[in-house]
């Protein structure tokens, strides 16, 4: 009966234990607990906003994605298309013939199109039309001389 005297030694939570309020020690009533943290987590998103959007009568910058405008002709504008190489074409005529007519074709055929002599022959760029002209004959060389030029198609 000696043990009766004796203390017993209270047992300790282990130091990684975690700490819960004791309900018997709340004085709060649990709806300020809940406005008290509802007004703990707005000032938290007012902090954030804070950091993130701009002060007042600051505003806030974006980059400009629109294209700038530049003057198609201008020398620099064309100097970047100095090298690039173009499919050029003109066209005398046309005409449609039998297959008969193709295999019967030989050396001195005639071929007949469908414009006289002296009208404008048309001008293709990459198989687009850009321009008329007129056939000419330089030192043996024909040449077409650019007389109008087509306004483009635009697509849609």
């Amino acid at each position: 009966m000696a043990e009766q005297g004796k203390k017993q030694p209270e047992a300790t939570p282990p130091p990684d234990a975690q700490q819960l309020p004791d309900p018997s020690a709340a004085t709060t009533n649990p709806p300020d607990d809940a406005e008290a943290a509802l007004q703990q987590a707005q000032a938290a998103v007012d902090d954030i906003k804070a950091q993130t959007t701009p002060g007042e009568g600051e505003a806030l910058r974006l980059p400009d994605f629109e294209p700038q405008p530049t003057d198609a002709h201008s020398p620099a504008a064309l100097e970047l298309l100095r090298d690039v190489n173009l499919h050029v074409k003109v066209e005398l005529g046309r005409t449609r013939m039998y297959i008969e007519d193709v295999l019967r074709l030989s050396e001195n055929s005639i071929i007949e199109l469908d414009k006289l002599a002296g009208d404008p022959v048309d001008i293709y760029v990459n198989d687009r039309p850009v321009a008329r002209g007129e056939v000419l004959v330089v030192n043996d060389n024909f040449c077409v001389r650019v007389s109008e030029i087509i306004r483009p198609i635009e697509d849609d």
